[in-house]
C-alpha cells in the first residue's frame, strides 16, 4: 500500500521532528511525522529548554502557552566545585523577556508541539509507526546507488507495512538513526572519556538553593531540579558501569554521598540497578547530512554530549533552519540538493564549535572519575574572581547559542479536523 504523496515525511517525533513538522504545516505544506513509540513518555531525555528556544516559541505565538505548563524557570545555574558554591551561568544577563532557562520533562514539550500542530492543515502525526527504510529512485546512467534520489520511506505499523512518498524525507530519528544508515551516511566519532548513569532521587527535606551538580575529586553528580525530585546523574569513566555493578549498590550509594553530601538522606531509595540507566555519551557528526531528496537533522546528524544540556535546542535550531530554507521550494515541488547543502553548511558551524567546547569539558570532568582534583586551588580562585564576566559569556554561549535561528517561514493558518493515525 502506498499513501498519497506528501510534501515532507519526517522520521522521528523528537524535538527536531515535531518542530519541523509544526513549522512546515504552519506554512501550508502537507507533512507527516512518524513516531515509532505509542507515546512520548520516556524518561532521562533532555529536559532543558534554553532561552533561544523560548524566543522561537515567542516568534510562533506559543511562548505564554508553553510557560503556562508546570515548568521550572531558572535564572542562574549554580554548581559546587571543590566544595565551593559558584554561579556558572547568569541568564539574567540576557535580553528580557527570555532571560531564563526552563526545566520541563521532554514529553511535555513534545505533547505541547503535537497539540498545536494538530490544529494545522496538512499536519499528520502517526504514533506507533516506524520508518524502516528509504524508497529510492533508480540511479541514472553513470550514477551510483548513493546518488539516486530518495522518494520517501517504508513504514511498519500495527496495520502492516506500507510506503509514504514525499518530495523530501527527513531523518530526525536520533543518534541510532535507521534512515541515516539506509542513506549510507556514516558519522565520524569523537572519542569521549566518560559516560553518565541517570536515576531519579527524591529531594531531601532541606534541598537548599537549586544546584546543577557537584564536582570534585570525589566525583561529579548532577542534581537537576524536577519539583519534588532530582533527575540525577553520576559521571563515570567510559565503560566503567560493570565495575560499579560488581562493587554493589552500597558502594554506589556511598560514592554518591562522597561527591554530593546533601544526598545522604535520600540515596537509600536506590535499591535496584534497574533504577539506574546508562547513557553512553557520544559526540559525532556526519561529514555529509544530505542526499537528493533526503537530509538528516538533530541527533541523526550530530550527537551532542549532555554537557550544558544543549542537544534539544540544537535539534530545534536545525529544524528552524531547515524549514526556513525549504518551505518556498517545497511549494514549487522540489528541494534542490544545493539548498540542503546550504543548511548543513550553516548548521554545522555552531555544532562543530559546541562539540569542541564539550570535548574540552570532558577532559576536565574525567579527572573526577580518576579521583583527581578537578580545578587547582589557584584556578578556583581565578574562576571566582572572573565569574561576573564568565557568567555573561556562558549565558550567551549556552542560553542563546553560537548561531541562533529565527522563524522566517510564513504562517498560513486554517484549522481543520485533526489527523492522528495509530498504525
Amino acid at each position: 500500500m502506498t499513501d498519497p504523496q506528501r510534501d515532507c515525511v519526517i522520521a522521528g517525533g523528537g524535538p527536531a521532528g515535531m518542530m519541523l513538522g509544526y513549522l512546515l504545516a504552519r506554512a501550508g505544506l502537507e507533512v507527516t511525522v512518524l513516531e515509532k513509540h505509542p507515546d512520548f513518555l520516556r524518561d532521562f531525555r533532555g529536559d532543558t529548554v534554553h532561552p533561544s528556544t523560548i524566543t522561537l516559541l515567542g516568534e510562533l505565538g506559543l511562548r505564554e502557552k508553553f510557560l503556562a505548563l508546570p515548568v521550572t524557570r531558572l535564572s542562574t545555574l549554580d554548581a559546587v566545585i571543590e566544595d565551593e558554591r559558584l554561579t556558572l551561568v547568569d541568564f539574567g544577563a540576557l535580553r528580557a523577556p527570555d532571560n531564563f532557562l526552563v526545566l520541563a520533562p521532554q514529553w511535555d514539550l513534545l505533547n505541547f508541539l503535537a497539540h498545536e500542530a494538530q490544529a494545522l492543515p496538512g499536519f499528520d502525526l502517526r504514533m506507533d509507526t516506524e520508518a524502516t527504510d528509504l524508497l529510492h529512485d533508480r540511479p541514472r546512467p553513470g550514477e551510483s546507488d548513493d546518488d539516486a534520489a530518495v522518494l520517501g520511506v517504508r513504514v511498519r505499523a500495527a496495520a502492516g507495512e506500507h510506503e509514504i512518498r514525499a518530495r523530501l524525507t527527513v531523518a530526525a530519528d536520533g543518534r541510532s538513526s535507521t534512515l541515516r544508515a539506509a542513506a549510507g551516511l556514516i558519522p565520524v566519532e569523537t572519542g569521549v572519556p566518560i559516560d553518565v548513569l541517570w536515576f531519579s532521587l527524591p529531594q531531601p527535606s532541606d534541598p537548599g538553593a537549586p544546584t546543577l551538580g557537584h564536582l570534585s575529586s570525589a566525583g561529579m553528580v548532577l542534581t537537576i531540579d524536577r519539583g519534588d525530585t532530582y533527575q540525577s546523574g553520576l559521571i563515570i569513566r567510559k565503560g566503567g558501569f560493570r565495575d560499579l555493578q560488581h562493587d554493589g549498590l552500597p558502594a554506589f550509594r556511598a560514592r554518591l554521598v562522597r561527591a554530593a553530601p546533601k544526598l545522604l538522606e535520600v540515596v537509600h531509595t536506590l535499591t535496584d540497578w534497574e533504577q539506574i540507566k546508562l547513557l553512553t555519551v557520544q559526540i559525532n557528526r556526519l561529514p555529509r547530512w544530505h542526499r537528493p531528496g533526503f537530509i538528516a537533522i538533530g541527533d541523526a546528524a550530530h550527537a551532542m554530549s549532555p554537557m550544558f544540556g544543549v542537544g534539544v535546542n540544537y535539534a530545534i535550531q536545525d529544524a528552524v533552519a531547515l524549514a526556513n530554507a525549504i518551505s518556498a521550494e517545497l511549494r514549487q515541488g522540489v528541494v534542490t540538493e544545493q539548498t540542503l547543502a546550504a543548511v548543513q553548511t550553516r548548521r554545522q558551524r555552531p555544532v562543530k564549535l559546541m562539540q569542541s567546547i564539550q570535548a574540552r569539558g570532558h577532559k576536565v570532568i574525567a579527572r573526577s572519575t580518576e579521583g583527581r582534583r578537578v580545578v587547582p586551588r589557584a584556578g578556583a580562585r581565578l574562576l571566582r574572581l572572573s565569574s561576573p564576566v564568565l557568567r555573561r559569556i556562558t549565558a550567551r554561549v549556552i542560553g542563546v547559542g553560537l548561531l541562533p535561528e529565527h522563524v522566517r517561514t510564513p504562517a498560513e493558518p486554517g484549522p481543520r479536523e485533526r489527523i492522528v493515525k495509530r498504525g
